[in-house]
C-alpha cells in the first residue's frame, strides 16, 4: 500500500518541532506502522529527520521567496499545480493524503479525476487566519482553491467542530470529525518524585494561549502557595514578554525542544494548564490536552470551543472560566491541595486518551473511512 502525503504549507517543516510539524511526522508514523509506504511531498524538508522518518522517501520542492508576497503566493499556486504529473511520475498510489493549505487543491482535483482515493485533512479556517493575523493577498484565488479542494477530496477530515464546519461551509461533503492524539508508547516514563507541586504548560509562546491568565494566576497562589512551582515547556515570541514574570515566581521556561523530550518534562508536573481566551475565535485542537493525559496529568482548560467535552469536569480534569486568573488559580490549588484527587484524573484521562485519541486509531479511521480495510487491518 503506497500514500502519497502533501504538506505545501510554507509554515511548516514537516521534520521540525511545532505542532503542525509533529501531527505530519505522527501521521505519517501511524500510516507506517500499518505496513504503508508513505512518500512525503514538501517544500519544508530541511531539519534533521525524526526517529522513525530516517528512510521515509522524501519529494522535496524549492521554497518560494519571502521577498515579495504576491510573487511568493503566485509560485506556491505554480507549486500546487505542478503536482499531478510529480504524482505520476512518483506513482502509483493507492491513497492521496493532503494536509490542507492556501491556494493548494490539485492533488485533490487530480485524485478524484484519477480514481485514486483521496483525503484532505483540514487543521484551521486557513483564510480565516490569514485575514486575522497576516496579510490576506489575492483573496479570491485563495477561496476558489479552498473550495476546489474541500469539494474534490473524497473525504475531509477535521480536527475540531468548528473547522468541520467550516469545511462544510466550503463544500466538503464527506467530513470526518478527527482531533489531534498521542502515540503512547511516548508518555510511557517514571515519574520525578520529591519536588514541588509543578504547574506545566506545553506549547509555542504564542498570542493565542493565554499565558497572561497563567502567569497572573501563580502570581495570586505567591500569597498562600509559594511552593507551587510553574514549568514552561516551550519557546515563542511571547517569551520575552513574560519572562520576568516568570522568574520571579521562580518558574522555568525550558526552550525550544525536540517533541520527543516532551514526555521526560511532563514528569516532572503535575497537571497541565490549557489557557485559551473567549476573546479569540476558538476553533483548536489543543496537541497539548492529549499530551497530558497520555503523561497521566489532571487537565485544567478554559471552558472555550469544544474543550469542555474533551476534557470531562471532575472525572480527567477541571473546567475554568477563561480570562479569570483568580478562577485558576483556585482550580490549581484545588489539585495541590489534594494530590490523591490529581493523580486519580490523571490517571483517568490516560485511559480516556488511550482508548480514543491515537495516531495508530485516527490513522486506522481514515483508511476505513476511504475504503482500505486491508491496510487498516494490518499487512
Amino acid at each position: 500500500m503506497r500514500i502519497a502525503y502533501i504538506c505545501l504549507d510554507p509554515g511548516i517543516p514537516v521534520f521540525g518541532a511545532k505542532g503542525a510539524s509533529v501531527h505530519v511526522q505522527s501521521m505519517v508514523r501511524a500510516f507506517q506502522s500499518m505496513g504503508a509506504e508513505v512518500t512525503l511531498f514538501s517544500p519544508r524538508c530541511e531539519d534533521t529527520r525524526p526517529k522513525g522518518l530516517e528512510t521515509t522517501p522524501v519529494v522535496p520542492f524549492s521554497l518560494p521567496s519571502k521577498s515579495n508576497a504576491e510573487a511568493r503566493m503566485k509560485a506556491l499556486m505554480a507549486l500546487d499545480l505542478a503536482l499531478p504529473d510529480i504524482l505520476r511520475d512518483a506513482g502509483p498510489f493507492d491513497l492521496v493524503y493532503e494536509r490542507h493549505a492556501l491556494l493548494s487543491h490539485s492533488a485533490m482535483t487530480w485524485a478524484r479525476g484519477a480514481g485514486v482515493p483521496s483525503v484532505l485533512e483540514v487543521n484551521a479556517p486557513l483564510m480565516e487566519e490569514q485575514q486575522r493575523h497576516r496579510e490576506m493577498i489575492l483573496p479570491q484565488e485563495c477561496l476558489t482553491a479552498t473550495q476546489a479542494a474541500m469539494q474534490s477530496a473524497a473525504l475531509v477530515a477535521g480536527v475540531s467542530p468548528q473547522v468541520v464546519r467550516y469545511a462544510q461551509d466550503h463544500g466538503a461533503q464527506n467530513v470526518l470529525h478527527l482531533p489531534n492524539a498521542i502515540d503512547p508508547a511516548m508518555y510511557d516514563r517514571p515519574r520525578q518524585d520529591n519536588r514541588p507541586f509543578t504547574v506545566g504548560f506545553v506549547g509555542s509562546l504564542k498570542p493565542w494561549h493565554d499565558l497572561d491568565v497563567l502567569v497572573s494566576a501563580m502570581e495570586i497562589l505567591q500569597a498562600t502557595r509559594p511552593d507551587i512551582r510553574l514549568l514552561i515547556v516551550g519557546d515563542g515570541p511571547e517569551r520575552a514578554r513574560f519572562s520576568e514574570r516568570i522568574a520571579a515566581l521562580g518558574g522555568e521556561i525550558s526552550g525550544l525542544i525536540p517533541h520527543d523530550a516532551v514526555p521526560d518534562w511532563l514528569a516532572r508536573t503535575d497537571v497541565g494548564i490549557a489557557p485559551y481566551s473567549a476573546a479569540q475565535d476558538f476553533y483548536f485542537s489543543p496537541l497539548k490536552l492529549y499530551e497530558y493525559m497520555g503523561a497521566r496529568l489532571p487537565v485544567i482548560a478554559s471552558d472555550v470551543g469544544d474543550l469542555a467535552r474533551i476534557v470531562t469536569h471532575g472525572d480527567t480534569g477541571l473546567i475554568c472560566p477563561p480570562d479569570d486568573p483568580a478562577a485558576l488559580a483556585r482550580a490549581i490549588a484545588t489539585l495541590a491541595q489534594d494530590p490523591e484527587r490529581a493523580r486519580r484524573m490523571g490517571k483517568a484521562g490516560h485511559r480516556h486518551v488511550i482508548a480514543h485519541h491515537t495516531w495508530q486509531a485516527n490513522a486506522r479511521t481514515v483508511l476505513e473511512r476511504s475504503h482500505l480495510p486491508m491496510l487498516s487491518e494490518g499487512l
